[in-house]
C-alpha cells in the first residue's frame, strides 16, 4: 500500500500564507512561521475594521447632520425626533449627503421637523 505524502499540500498552504503576507517587513515576509502569525493578527484586525468601520460612519453621519441643525437653530435629537413624526424615512447617510449637497432641501427638512414638533 502507498504511503501518504503530505508534501505538495504543505507547500500550497504555505506559499498561500507567503503571498497573504507580501509587503511585510524583515522575516514576516520571508519565513512561514512568522508570516504565519502576522498574517494571522492582520485578519484579526480586517475582521475587527469592518465592524468598526459602520460604527465610524454612523457617528460622521450623525456629526454632520448636527452641524447643519445647528446652523439652521435646531438640535439633532429634535430635528429626528421632528422627522419621526412626520413620517419622513430617510437614513443617516442619505440626510448627511443632503446637508452636504443641497442646503435648500435639507433647510426645508428642518421646516417639516418643526411643523411636526409644533403641531
Amino acid at each position: 500500500m502507498a504511503r501518504i505524502k503530505r508534501a505538495v499540500i504543505t507547500r500550497k498552504r504555505r506559499k498561500k500564507i507567503l503571498k497573504l503576507a507580501k509587503g511585510y517587513w524583515g522575516s514576516k515576509s520571508k519565513h512561514f512561521k512568522m508570516a504565519n502569525q502576522a498574517v494571522m493578527k492582520s485578519l484579526t484586525y480586517a475582521y475587527v475594521g469592518r465592524r468598526l468601520k459602520k460604527r465610524d460612519f454612523r457617528r460622521l453621519w450623525i456629526t454632520r447632520i448636527s452641524a447643519a441643525c445647528k446652523a439652521n437653530d435646531m438640535n439633532y435629537s429634535r430635528f429626528m425626533h421632528g422627522l419621526k413624526l412626520s413620517g419622513v424615512n430617510l437614513n443617516r447617510k442619505m440626510l448627511s449627503e443632503m446637508a452636504i449637497h443641497e442646503p435648500e432641501a435639507f433647510t426645508k427638512l428642518i421646516g417639516t421637523a418643526k411643523e411636526a414638533l409644533t403641531a
